[in-house]
């Protein structure tokens, strides 16, 4: 039963110490206002990731597409989980194209790109990034260990500074809820009186 315990401490003390840096919580202030920005404009969000980090892509865009906590219109936003097309680009480009070609394909000017990589290494959301940035658009980092190669990429980098992938993880969703929150209070604050 230890391993209970100590789990759940572990992950306390991952979410008390990105709490406690200062800059973590203007930093979600600033990715809620690109994702808004980016609403408001009748821009898209979009997002991808690995493995975890997909499934965490999916969970924001469905909640963003479906329902929060209350009805609304849906926001425009798209995962890049089609397994039709990540396996056919896996197959004629490489796995590593699988998100900056469904980038060139949706992405426009003004839209917001959620890149969710625990390492901050993952070559595939790097090129989705560059993609990105090539056709304007911002780009939020949901990130963890030190960052990686996305931190100095992307336009707002959250870092969870943790070595554990799912500590990581575990603090990503929070966030993404508070993401969700964030924008419906700007688009919907209704929804909040």
């Amino acid at each position: 039963m230890s391993y209970i315990l100590s789990s759940l401490n572990e992950a306390q003390n991952t979410l008390n110490n990105f709490i406690a840096n200062e800059d973590n919580i203007k930093l979600i202030e600033n990715a809620i206002d690109y994702f808004v920005c980016s609403v408001k404009k009748d821009g898209r969000i979009l997002a991808c990731g690995n493995g975890g980090s997909m499934c965490d892509s999916m969970h924001f865009v469905e909640e963003l597409t479906g329902r929060y906590r209350k009805d609304r219109d849906p926001i425009s936003a798209m995962s890049m989980g089609d397994p039709g097309h990540l396996t056919c680009v896996a197959n004629d480009y490489g796995y590593k194209h699988v998100f900056d070609r469904y980038v060139q394909a949706w992405g426009r000017n003004g839209d917001t790109l959620l890149a969710i990589s625990t390492s901050g290494n993952s070559e595939n959301v790097i090129l989705a990034t560059e993609m990105a940035k090539k056709k304007g658009m911002n780009v939020v980092g949901l990130l963890g260990k030190d960052g990686g190669k996305l931190k100095d990429m992307v336009d707002v980098p959250i870092i969870v500074d943790c070595k554990v992938t799912d500590r990581i993880q575990e603090i990503h969703i929070k966030l993404i809820h508070i993401f969700i929150e964030g924008i419906e209070r700007q688009i919907v604050p209704e929804h909040y009186a």
